[in-house]
């Protein structure tokens, strides 16, 4: 087996976690809120990190000496996975994937700010095809309009778009089990504060237990079958195929939840991935993998 078709079955596993997770997240909204949601996904998660990392014995791999680099990480990450939890139950699914691929867009133009990166023409260009997608999706001059879940599934992007910029600087320094580790760490005690400032945290029952068990399972799941992949083949070849999602998700959403399927999401979305894949080309260039490894 090639490591490209390696590559293409670890995606299938990346897609279904993600697509499983969204289900499981909109499946409990109606009986946790996003912070109590997020405490229990991160309590599930550490477990899994700590299981792993005493059965293997990788805890050297546990370093605390980009602390503040790891709080700012997870802060961004924690920030973008309430607002995503929050956009599931507010817009169509189709619409929350759609706008989380707007991410590797905003890190193409925030990356000279944060990463010292240069901003070249065609991560420029694709930004700006990428917005139009947004505009497409989201028609602010339609009567139904702009609105909070929209709102909080572009931000929840763009906060994607940071912890990813400050992960590709940890992981100069870390391993992938130590970022983890942080993660699942810090998130937990983020979901803690959050979801118990009034006192009153929702405690799961039968029938919430199990899609939270799956939220945490598949978040962990789906980051490590798209890291695997991204080892056997090249963010060209593989970011692509995550792209499916889409249409997966906007079946279901069509079948199950009974959601529309417009131009406008049509439309947006095709001009979204569009952007990605110009953007994905010119990063796949010699001229610019060689200007990459200058700036490592």
């Amino acid at each position: 087996m090639t490591p490209t078709l390696r590559a293409a079955l670890w995606m299938t596993g990346a897609i279904a976690s993600f697509t499983a997770m969204a289900i499981a997240g909109r499946a409990v909204s109606h009986q946790l809120d996003t912070f109590e949601l997020m405490l229990y996904r991160s309590c599930v998660g550490f477990v899994i990190i700590l299981t792993i990392l005493t059965v293997s014995g990788r805890w050297a791999e546990v370093s605390a000496r980009n602390t503040p680099l790891h709080l700012v990480r997870n802060l961004a990450h924690f920030a973008g996975q309430n607002l995503w939890f929050f956009a599931l139950t507010a817009i169509p699914l189709a619409q929350v994937f759609a706008l989380e691929f707007t991410s590797p867009l905003w890190v193409a133009a925030l990356s000279p700010l944060v990463l010292g990166e240069r901003l070249t023409r065609s991560r420029a260009f694709s930004a700006a095809v990428g917005f139009v997608g947004i505009l497409i999706i989201a028609q602010p001059g339609s009567g139904g309009g702009l609105s909070v879940g929209l709102g909080a599934a572009a931000l929840s992007a763009v906060c994607f778009a940071f912890t990813a910029m400050f992960t590709r600087r940890l992981t100069r320094s870390e391993t992938t089990l130590g970022i983890l580790f942080w993660l699942t760490a810090t998130q937990l005690v983020f979901g803690l504060v959050t979801a118990g400032h009034d006192m009153d945290i929702s405690l799961p029952d039968q029938s919430t237990a199990p899609w939270l068990v799956l939220i945490g399972c598949a978040g962990l799941l789906a980051h490590a079958c798209l890291t695997t992949a991204l080892s056997l083949a090249p963010a060209s070849v593989v970011i692509p195929i995550d792209f499916t999602r889409l249409p997966l998700i906007a079946l279901i959403g069509a079948v199950f939840y009974d959601e529309p399927l417009g131009w406008a999401l049509i439309a947006g979305g095709g001009l979204i991935v569009l952007a990605n894949l110009v953007n994905l080309r010119a990063e796949a260039s010699p001229v610019r993998r060689k200007t990459n490894l200058h700036n490592l």
